[in-house]
């Protein structure tokens, strides 16, 4: 089946575009295909690529309770087994078994790396609660509640659920979104099995057996030594792999940098977040994915509880394109807003390190490139990919806007039709 897209803008230009065989076939002023669709002079786009989420995560979190807005959401929600997610604040199992006392619940804090458990919910893990510190305890050794980085270890303990990654698949075209890389550490079979099969380009950071950058998550409470870190990196990249490491941290950082330089870097090396960057021209060499809407979503709280010492050099964008390292933006999913045209003002519009501000211009070119950072393009032979708008490329970066997306094209098709 043929697609033919007429009258849309390709590089400031308005041609038609027929898709054959999920590929771009012909590029010019054209007439036949089986399906035609009218785009108006609206843009055509690569589909964008999200280069850092969590697509399990975020389909758990759209059937989860939002408590974003204060844990009294939590009364009188109904379900036995509750979970929450988006908490602003870090509380012990007293504070919950005040809000629900009879039910177990389980809260996680918007940044991801914390569960909150109330009394009736530790009750029920009980027997998968390890002596390390990630399950912190009172001073007479009892558990408080606060589970740190324990996702895997917590899953044998709960109620066995279905995630709707479909829902998530239609989320992710409605923003113009095609292709993504999910940063989950250390997906097992199932898992890897269940991202391949969606109708959705994913690169994997977590597959132990793939061939993308492999993810090491280093904990923020509970650092590896020099020597672990060294061995971990020294180990991926002897199997060709490239490293994806996740810092968030001053300290995280310059471990990881340091450990690089003694073991040497490969292409596609990565930082994630990449947070405090006290200097950008030591990440030279890497690429740095960051999540700019952190900054507009979170502002108040990094203002109020970020280290002075820290503030200005936060989740840097500017700076580290002007030292010649290679940026991409991201959301981060479901800790930080999906939509990327979100990010985008945000990247813009920030009030929070205004001289690291770039235009709409920079942030989108990140999301239309492959995960190996390579730009995409609407070309003849590409893979048919695409997000069309209602308006040209101009005004879209004039008023970067989910609302602009028309639909996108998948694997050659429109996905629905």
């Amino acid at each position: 089946m043929s697609l033919l897209l007429r009258d849309v803008e390709v590089d400031g230009h308005h041609v038609d575009v027929r898709i054959d065989d999920g590929h771009v076939a012909e590029i010019g002023t054209l007439h036949d295909a089986d399906q035609i669709i009218d785009g108006r002079g609206g843009a055509l786009l690569p589909g964008l690529h999200d280069h850092h989420l969590h697509l399990f995560a975020l389909a758990a979190a759209r059937a989860s309770i939002d408590v974003g807005s204060g844990l009294e959401a939590l009364r009188g929600a109904a379900g036995t087994w509750l979970r929450a997610v988006n908490a602003r604040e870090s509380v012990d199992r007293h504070v919950l078994d005040g809000l629900v006392p009879d039910r177990p619940v389980r809260v996680q804090h918007r940044s991801g790396g914390l569960w909150m458990l109330n009394s009736a919910a530790l009750e029920r893990v009980a027997g998968i609660l390890d002596d390390s510190p990630d399950v912190e305890r009172d001073a007479a050794g009892e558990p408080t509640g606060r589970l740190w980085r324990y996702d895997a270890r917590l899953r044998p303990a709960l109620p066995a659920s279905s995630a709707d990654l479909g829902g998530v698949v239609d989320e992710l075209h409605g923003y113009g979104l095609t292709s993504v890389t999910d940063a989950t550490p250390d997906l097992d079979p199932d898992a890897v099995s269940a991202l391949r099969a969606l109708p959705l380009e994913v690169t994997l950071l977590g597959d132990p057996t793939g061939s993308a950058a492999r993810k090491l998550l280093l904990r923020d409470h509970d650092l590896p030594t020099y020597d672990e870190l060294v061995t971990s990196i020294a180990d991926i990249h002897a199997r060709g792999r490239p490293v994806a490491v996740h810092c968030v941290t001053r300290e995280s950082l310059l471990l990881t940098l340091a450990v690089l330089d003694e073991v040497g870097r490969l292409p596609g090396d990565r930082i994630e977040h990449a947070a405090v960057v006290p200097d950008p021209t030591m990440l030279r060499g890497l690429t740095v994915v960051t999540q700019p809407a952190f900054v507009t979503t979170r502002g108040d709280d990094y203002a109020r509880d970020v280290s002075p010492h820290d503030l200005p050099h936060l989740y840097p964008y500017a700076s580290l394109l002007d030292a010649g390292v290679d940026v991409l933006a991201s959301s981060d999913a479901p800790y930080g807003p999906l939509d990327p045209w979100e990010v985008i003002r945000a990247a813009r519009d920030r009030d929070l390190g205004p001289d690291e501000r770039v235009s709409a211009a920079v942030s989108l070119a990140g999301y239309l490139t492959d995960s190996d950072g390579r730009a995409r393009k609407v070309e003849v032979g590409t893979p048919a990919r695409f997000c069309l708008l209602h308006v040209p490329l101009a005004e879209a970066l004039r008023n970067p806007d989910a609302g602009l997306v028309r639909q996108v094209v998948a694997s050659g098709a429109v996905p629905g039709s």
